[in-house]
């Protein structure tokens, strides 16, 4: 039992079904000692044990340790929904991640594990066992798989299971057809919020949400939580989230997400998530259209918390913004400096542990979920379990997700508002003039193409108690044709330097067809890339293709399969692979654009290098969507504010008056094709 490392993984096939039964594709099982056994199955441990006699499975033998306390994570129902929102929740599963880091060794964890599987709740035990393995030192090389593929279910219409298992039990494996998904199932045409449900509802953008979350998890011991900017990079993430989220509803002929700022309000849309659980075995429930959040009194939950109390720390949150300072619980003022205030304030508003002062300032962001997430029985006498904004897998599917996150980034821009705008020694590159910024593709010069994909996923992984074998499942997306950015450059220093490129697009007009003032739409930037490339005195000629963008993952990193893992785990091609499951999708990375051909602006600075970059190994650490998930165990690899140059108000009034000589800009348009073409099964 040297080297168990692989077999932690088969805890995530099948989550559901014992682990006793068969886990993965090799015919094994976990051989566990008898005590192990749940009552209900102890009258069959002998014909259990029989099974590794008569060869039917290869047994995994278990040892029989010590078993720690708990008493905590056991307290959440099995047949439960789990939400890291809710405080009770995260006290479980931050107890049950110590005592997963805490074991002494894998193998010691896998006794845990398959005590656990048979009893804890199995969103949780997937939730803290997938945080455990991200960040021992003995299991940081294993490919966690994507949570689509353990609970598809959290993605997908129902009807899909229902004949994935008619296709399992009638067909064999090698005879199986794809399952199709529908696409638009949520809602008719007549629902106007349904023209962006491809982007709310993409299987790639929940992953990305879901993926993130489990990185930077806020409830487990410090060092796990503790990153390099973590607050920062919650607020960034998803002021990123908000930006894209405008353009694609500016493309379709909707204009920008309302704010959700008066909690006493209704909330005008409804959503009706057609989700099923299959661990709680229930639906998902709806939100109807102008529901008003109620005082919440669920002690199941040990939730009792009046919206007023939500007021209250939203006004004390203000007041720190307003005065610059956040109180400590000594009564102490801590100054909000400008190189940390972003970071402390992300801290505070998603109240991790990191939070300078949880009991005065509360858990505003969590807890706006939460109260919209029981806004449909907030006294639990229905008995209903609370909806998608519950869950960082689903939560990107409702709009209200994104009302509710447009108010918080307002929150955070008044903050960024009172900072200095950035001055010509910020912004300006002496020596270094940028001429012109251009794209090259299929589609033509400076145009971005896109249209719908037909891709496949693997859901066997999710199919408790159906015959094994592979259920695939079409989905429908929006992709984007790859291009190349083409960048000149004169260095005119007489020194070679290394620059670091700093691409994005905005909007040019608003809901009206009016071009948008700069206050706006430097919040409308989405980043779609951030390099460094050295630059030789005279012209240089830069060129940096679509697929290599620090913001996103390619597709088959969205939807790895377990099959694809490259070398052994713990090999250095495997080392980074888990982390690397974070990132904004590939085939998302471009706005929708219209049929006639949408306005956009390109813009590309080039800051310099030497005052940006951070002094570390980055070899193997995956850096290719650095730019929302930040590197592994490593500083934000770059020493600028995330968003910079567009994080802070500025005075100018226009784009061109904010250029300096090291930035250009470009007008694009990006056309789409109302087309379907054929992806690959991943």
């Amino acid at each position: 039992m040297s080297n168990n490392r692989d077999n932690l993984l088969r805890f995530f096939d099948r989550p559901t079904e014992p682990c006793f039964l068969q886990k993965g594709e090799d015919s094994a099982a976990f051989e566990v000692p008898d005590h192990y056994y749940p009552d209900k199955y102890k009258s069959l441990t002998n014909s259990l044990s029989n099974r590794f006699g008569s060869g039917d499975l290869r047994a995994i033998p278990v040892k029989n340790i010590a078993l720690p306390d708990l008493t905590l994570p056991l307290e959440l129902s099995y047949n439960d929904q789990f939400s890291l929102f809710v405080a009770k929740h995260r006290r479980m599963a931050g107890k049950l991640i110590d005592i997963f880091l805490n074991m002494r060794d894998v193998d010691d964890l896998i006794s845990l594990c398959s005590y656990c599987q048979m009893r804890i709740n199995p969103y949780m035990f997937n939730y803290c066992l997938s945080v455990a393995i991200l960040h021992r030192q003995d299991t940081k090389g294993l490919q966690i798989p994507p949570v689509v593929e353990s609970f598809p279910d959290k993605f997908m219409d129902p009807k899909v299971f229902r004949k994935a298992r008619e296709t399992a039990t009638v067909m064999t494996s090698g005879n199986r057809m794809p399952i199709t998904i529908p696409s638009n199932y949520t809602a008719s045409n007549s629902e106007p919020e349904q023209r962006v449900a491809y982007f709310r509802e993409d299987i790639g953008i929940n992953l990305h949400h879901w993926h993130w979350h489990l990185v930077y998890p806020f409830e487990a011991a410090r060092e796990v939580v503790k990153k390099d900017r973590r607050g920062e990079l919650f607020y960034y993430m998803h002021q990123q989230i908000i930006a894209r989220y405008n353009l694609e509803r500016l493309c379709n002929g909707l204009g920008r997400v309302t704010r959700y700022s008066d909690f006493r309000a209704p909330i005008s849309e409804g959503y009706f998530p057609k989700l099923d659980s299959q661990v709680a075995s229930r639906s998902w429930p709806p939100r109807f259209a102008n529901t008003v959040i109620r005082d919440l009194d669920r002690p199941v939950d040990q939730i009792k918390i009046d919206v007023s109390e939500l007021e209250t720390w939203r006004d004390r949150f203000l007041q720190a913004i307003e005065t610059n300072t956040v109180v400590m619980p000594n009564g102490r003022q801590v100054t909000l400096n400008e190189e940390t205030g972003i970071d402390e304030l992300g801290n505070l508003m998603e109240s991790s542990i990191l939070s300078l002062n949880r009991g005065y300032y509360g858990d505003l962001h969590n807890m706006g979920h939460v109260f919209i997430s029981y806004s449909h029985d907030p006294d639990h006498r229905h008995l209903e379990q609370y909806g998608v904004m519950g869950d960082s897998a689903t939560a990107m599917r409702d709009p209200i997700f994104y009302r509710w996150h447009a108010y918080i980034d307002d929150i955070f821009n008044l903050y960024k508002t009172k900072l200095t705008p950035y001055g010509d020694s910020q912004l300006d590159y002496p020596g270094i003039r940028v001429s012109s910024i251009s794209v090259e593709g299929a589609a033509g010069a400076n145009r971005f193409a896109t249209q719908w994909q037909q891709s496949l996923a693997e859901l066997s992984r999710g199919m408790d108690f159906t015959p094994r074998g592979s259920v695939l499942a079409r989905f429908t997306h929006l992709q984007h044709d790859e291009y190349t950015f083409v960048i000149e450059v004169n260095n005119t220093s007489g020194q070679s330097k290394m620059g670091t490129f700093r691409v994005f697009m905005a909007p040019k007009n608003d809901e009206r067809g009016q071009p948008l003032a700069f206050e706006d739409q430097r919040r409308l930037m989405i980043e779609l890339d951030k390099f460094t490339a050295g630059l030789k005195p005279g012209n240089n000629t830069i060129r940096q293709r679509s697929i290599e963008s620090s913001v996103t993952i390619p597709f088959e990193r969205t939807f790895r399969n377990q099959a694809n893992r490259p070398g052994d785990p713990g090999s250095a091609d495997a080392a980074e692979f888990d982390f690397c499951g974070c990132g904004w999708p590939h085939h998302m990375l471009i706005p929708k654009g219209t049929e006639q051909g949408y306005p956009v602006v390109l813009y590309v600075m080039v800051s310099d290098w030497s005052a940006d970059r951070i002094e570390q190994d980055t070899v193997g650490a995956c850096n290719d969507a650095a730019s929302y998930c930040g590197l592994r165990d490593r500083k934000y690899p770059d020493r600028k504010h995330m968003g910079f140059p567009f994080d802070r108000r500025s005075d100018a009034r226009t784009l061109s008056d904010f250029l300096k000589p090291n930035m250009a800009v470009r007008d694009c348009t990006v056309k789409f094709t109302d087309a379907t073409r054929e992806g690959q099964q991943q």
